[in-house]
């Protein structure tokens, strides 16, 4: 049997217990050292020894698997080392130096760890079955998988739209928010596009299949965060790109000192103080701290990857809804023609309050906050699409294709009103009695109170531009944007254009942050240089993001972005300060003035230095 196999089982078995070995050696060390304090030296000793031999091992092993790749990895000049260091008696240099390497990649791997449930989130809510209408009229449960374009489907209410197509019967109001993004509920007649995923809040369709499974829009989005993810591959880490050159350096030096001096003690020594302690602890404190302390504020990195990639990203995508806003309707606008507001206000409320429908939703949140106290409501009848009437026709509660069709004039002054509120991204309920339209209500979503200090402060801290990409049309994206540092507006995208929009800006060099909240971001999220998940938004695009804002403001993006520059400076030192303390040593060494006790001191004292260095952070 081959030897790598084994070789392979226990490197396995070392990364699945890399923090129970950091532990044993931490406890090995510390009783050492005691029983030395307590004069049992030669125990003391032969545990220490012990301690560097169960260190070096795991080093060893994948400094050999490296090897096997023809790589010449940082392991190996460990492991020379560390045999070097217990060779001339000085367990431990060997013993601390393997616990320093061994837990920094303990700290590393914890803050590396990233769920991969995102795709299986996305595949959980896709839709699996629909009502496929047979010949005589009547519906049977189909496979999605089983269904083919040209095949017609029945969806009711509440119920969720299974494949993409065109409507060819019936009226109703859908929520796309899953696959554009808008939460807005869209009307839907015979004629107009419907998207799978989304859901049917009211009326009832029945929708000629264009494509279904796979190859629907929602499909496609799963299929492009997977290969998003995918596409997402580990770059080798700093320390062993480093080590690629620093290692064959440090051996050759230690070799041509040993065959020039014919002091082989000194070439020991001078791989054991040429041994990086300092950079292997440096740079995964650095990114622990900087880690730890972005948690504390509010601000998730999913790994110090993630950490140096926001460091360096000079332009930063935006979606609209739920990112720049709320993502919450609420009542943006109430204008009485001829009466009192809150009069009638409350008599829209009262007959909404029933209503499972968002803006119905807003208004009756609109007429809490006032104080409102509601009438008795009459018995309303829901028109699909249009509104609410009563039972005699003298009531209407809707849009303006209701109020025309009970042949209620709409003024000059109400049709002005209606303009307006739509073109500021409204959506207009009209509330009309006897005839007379008495009250209109708009109700939209609301811009976060910080995006522009919170985009400002972006600019400041190096981001050279920031783009809005939007499912919401033109007219309404503008208006947000009007009175925000954002140097451009695209609107109108589904998911597939904003990630070739983020694939091109890539492609033309630019390091991007995309910020999102929704299931339509995932792909652009997966995409982008680096993807920022809004606390409160969809679990699919948390997962997919790389840094989560717990906190769904734009201060805490600009902090995010403080603490990403701050630990990539501080590893930045961290690494010049551990490096530039070897080389010293290596020279003092070479001339004489530095020895191997002189060396040790200099060379732990590095470590508590970088790790000094990065605690600052925790302080940011």
């Amino acid at each position: 049997m081959s030897i790598n196999r084994p070789i392979t089982k226990l490197n396995i078995w070392y990364s699945q217990n890399s923090g129970k070995t950091s532990a044993a050696l931490a406890g090995l060390i510390v009783l050492s050292l005691l029983l030395q304090l307590a004069r049992l030296g030669s125990t003391g000793v032969a545990i220490m020894t012990f301690a560097g031999l169960l260190g070096t091992f795991p080093i060893a092993l994948r400094a050999w698997s490296a090897l096997r790749m023809k790589t010449i990895s940082i392991e190996l000049l460990v492991t020379i080392a560390c045999i070097g260091a217990l060779a001339i008696g000085e367990p431990e240099e060997a013993a601390i130096v393997t616990f320093l390497f061994l837990f920094g990649n303990v700290l590393e791997a914890r803050t590396l760890a990233k769920t991969r449930s995102a795709v299986k989130g996305l595949t959980d809510m896709a839709p699996q079955q629909a009502d496929v209408v047979q010949a005589d009229g009547s519906t049977w449960p189909t496979d999605i998988d089983d269904i083919d374009a040209g095949d017609r489907v029945l969806v009711r209410p509440g119920g969720q739209i299974p494949v993409d197509g065109r409507v060819v019967a019936g009226t109703g109001s859908a929520i796309e928010a899953m696959i554009t993004g808008e939460a807005t509920p869209v009307e839907k007649g015979v004629g107009d596009i419907v998207y799978a995923g989304a859901a049917l809040d009211s009326g009832a369709l029945t929708i000629e299949t264009s494509a279904a499974g796979d190859d629907s829009t929602f499909g496609q989005i799963v299929e492009l965060v997977e290969n998003a993810q995918d596409a997402q591959a580990p770059v080798a880490q700093f320390i062993d790109r480093f080590a690629a050159y620093y290692t064959p350096a440090v051996l050759v030096i230690a070799l041509v000192v040993g065959l020039v001096s014919r002091n082989v003690e000194l070439a020991i020594t001078m791989l054991v103080l040429g041994c990086p302690g300092a950079l292997v602890i440096g740079a995964p404190v650095a990114n622990v701290a900087g880690i730890g302390r972005a948690a504390s504020r509010g601000v998730l990195f999913k790994g110090g990857k993630t950490v140096a990639a926001l460091a360096g990203v000079d332009t930063v995508m935006l979606d609209k809804t739920g990112t720049l806003t709320t993502g919450h309707m609420t009542v943006n606008v109430v204008r009485a023609f001829g009466g009192d507001a809150d009069m009638a206000l409350a008599k829209l409320a009262a007959i909404e309050a029933d209503s499972s429908h968002p803006l119905a939703h807003a208004i009756v949140a609109e007429s809490k906050h006032r104080g409102l106290t509601l009438a008795q409501a009459p018995e309303m009848a829901t028109i699909k699409g249009r509104g609410l009437v009563s039972a005699d026709g003298r009531i209407l509660a809707g849009n303006v294709a209701l109020l025309q069709e009970h042949s209620v004039a709409v003024p000059g002054r109400v049709q002005a009103a209606i303009d307006a509120a739509q073109h500021d991204g409204n959506s207009v309920v009209l509330y009309a009695q006897a005839g007379v339209v008495q009250l209109l209500v708009a109700v939209g979503d609301q811009l976060r109170p910080d995006v522009a200090a919170g985009l400002t402060t972006l600019k400041n801290r190096g981001v050279k531009r920031i783009v809005m990409l939007t499912g919401d049309n033109r007219s309404a994206a503008e208006q947000m944007a009007a009175g925000l540092p954002i140097d451009e507006v695209r609107a109108e995208l589904l998911p597939q254009d904003k990630l070739r929009i983020v694939q091109a800006a890539r492609q033309h060099g630019r390091r991007i942050a995309f910020v999102g909240d929704g299931i339509n971001d995932a792909p652009a999220l997966a995409t982008a240089d680096v993807g920022i998940g809004m606390g409160g938004g969809t679990a699919v695009a948390l997962d997919t993001a790389d840094v989560v804002l717990v906190k769904p403001d734009f201060a805490t993006l600009a902090i995010a972005l403080q603490l990403a520059k701050g630990t990539t400076g501080v590893t930045t030192q961290n690494i010049v300060i551990a490096v530039g303390t070897v080389v010293l040593l290596l020279l003092g060494l070479l001339v004489g003035i530095v020895h191997m006790g002189s060396g040790m001191f200099v060379h732990e004292a590095s470590i508590l230095v970088v790790i000094a260095n990065a605690l600052r952070l925790l302080h940011k």
